[in-house]
């Protein structure tokens, strides 16, 4: 954070934004599994769910069925249950359920555009440090208005879901200002922190609610989102011009790195060409294709491991929970070979962003492709699934950065725009699965859960594979700065005007030394 310090400030707010997208996600995602023990289940509390389609058949076949989650057979233990935790659950049917679900995503599209003109205008400390916070705060409440109608808790999670809309967008805007084109598809695996969020939400967020009871989950996670702000607001800054302990020699590298991209004063924002941009729209379409399958994933599993495979809270967070560790591991991997290949000239920003795409929409769609048909085979049905989500990590890499490279000046409100549609995924996603599977869990309905799934994964992925860029816009530059001044390609074109400029002083520094010698 300073001259002298061992971690530089852009460093700093990587892990900051990573902190801060691991509170969004474990605030966004908790109802997920907690509506698992809110429930009034079929049978008691055991092991597992008899009336499984899956469960049902193998005890049908094999009378000494073992259950693949802990090794105990389907009789219930009531030792076990006499020391659990007494809930209160509610008579929630999945109609009802969904509509809870899918309630957070309803309105968060409607903040999205908003969140990127407030974070150009107000700055991204304010927007997404209070946005983020003031969702962990609200959701104290659904515990206490769980217990009087569900309509109260759809009404919290609407509430949620339109705060939060302004946390993304503005993201991007800080991004822009702080981070040079060679390190973007690495800094922006800071996203990827939701993954870990939502990972301990499943797998913690299982075992909490054994141990303390479901309203514990949404006691906790709002408690370390206001820990996390107490950070937020004492380290971070806008620009690195702002920033009272940013070293000398990095806040040169950043300026020269980013050259003229961004403006030092707010450009007047070109509304007709960034709306009529091809390029932008193919890229919000993958956006949207690969944010409807990871919201599948990730809102879904719970409900499908229950179900399908009849686990119990535990096993099934722990299962829903552990892939996206790997997404986040993956997304990181796989943006530090994005921005080598980027900065040692191998290959384009362009063809890198089409790579990062075609892993986190068309090879995720294939995996997807391969849980619709693992029918009660849950060994298959974890491999897929769990493959599926961690290449969705590439994301980060992908669409998520090329955001920044299309406009770095305007990289906010061209998220917020994305962000806007690409949510509708996020809602839609649970209203699909909610009609198709209404008293009606079976492999043959989830079969076409994951088919349509797919589909709109790979489709979209090839288009972009066809018809993408992440070239700079000229639309980027309002004021008429000439779009190759605007930016610095690569690490080594940085590194080379790095050394142009410090030619003059070196120079003179060998004459003064050879005056000295005579």
């Amino acid at each position: 954070m300073t001259a002298q310090g061992c971690m530089k400030s852009r460093d700093v707010l990587w892990y900051l934004i990573f902190c801060g997208c691991v509170v969004n996600f474990m605030v966004t995602t908790n109802i997920n599994i907690a509506i698992v023990a809110m429930v009034i289940a079929n049978t008691t509390d055991s092991n597992v769910t008899s009336s499984s389609e899956c469960l049902v058949a193998e005890l049908s076949s094999n009378s000494s069925y073992t259950s693949p989650d802990d090794g105990l057979t389907n009789e219930t233990d009531t030792s076990t249950v006499s020391a659990a935790i007494t809930q209160t659950r509610y008579a929630w049917n999945e109609y009802q359920q969904g509509l809870i679900l899918g309630g957070f995503f309803w309105l968060h599209w409607i903040s999205q555009i908003p969140g990127g003109v407030l974070a150009q205008r107000y700055g991204t400390k304010k927007v997404y440090g209070l946005s983020n916070v003031a969702m962990c705060v609200v959701g104290f409440l659904i515990p206490p208005l769980a217990a009087y109608d569900y309509r109260l808790v759809v009404f919290i999670r609407l509430l949620q879901g339109f705060i939060g809309g302004l946390v993304w967008p503005a993201m991007h805007n800080i991004i822009a200002r702080w981070i040079p084109p060679n390190e973007r598809s690495t800094f922006v695996t800071a996203y990827t922190g939701g993954s870990i969020g939502v990972a301990f939400t499943f797998s913690v967020g299982g075992l909490i609610i054994d141990w303390l009871g479901w309203e514990a989950i949404f006691h906790i996670t709002g408690v370390l989102g206001v820990l996390w702000y107490i950070a937020w607001y004492c380290l971070v800054y806008d620009t690195p011009d702002q920033h009272p302990r940013i070293s000398e020699e990095e806040r040169t590298y950043i300026a020269n790195s980013l050259g003229q991209s961004v403006s030092k004063r707010k450009p007047r924002t070109p509304w007709r060409q960034i709306m009529t941009s091809a390029v932008l729209w193919i890229t919000i379409l993958v956006h949207w294709s690969s944010n409807l399958g990871i919201f599948t994933l990730m809102t879904q599993s719970p409900t499908y491991f229950k179900y399908i495979h009849g686990w119990n809270i535990k096993m099934t967070g722990v299962l829903s929970g552990l892939p996206h560790i790997f997404r986040s591991i993956f997304g990181y991997l796989f943006s530090v070979l994005g921005d080598y290949l980027i900065r040692n000239l191998i290959m384009s920003r362009t063809g890198v962003r089409k790579l990062a795409t075609a892993v986190c929409c068309i090879l995720m769609g294939l995996f997807t492709l391969g849980s619709a048909f693992s029918g009660c085979n849950y060994l298959s049905a974890i491999i897929c699934l769990t493959a599926a989500t961690t290449v969705s990590g590439a994301i980060s890499t992908g669409p998520l950065a090329s955001f920044v490279d299309l406009s770095p000046n305007f990289a906010g409100i061209l998220m917020g725009i994305s962000c806007t549609l690409s949510f509708t995924a996020a809602f839609i996603s649970p209203l699909i699965v909610s009609i198709l599977t209404f008293q009606n869990q079976t492999t043959g309905q989830w079969l076409l859960v994951y088919l349509i799934t797919s589909a709109l994964l790979i489709i979209p992925g090839l288009l972009y594979i066809c018809f993408a860029t992440s070239e700079l816009q000229p639309w980027n530059s309002p004021d008429g700065i000439p779009r190759e001044l605007q930016t610095l390609d690569s690490g080594k074109a940085i590194e080379e005007k790095q050394d142009q400029e410090m030619k003059p002083l070196q120079e003179d520094k060998d004459n003064d030394t050879k005056l000295n010698q005579c």
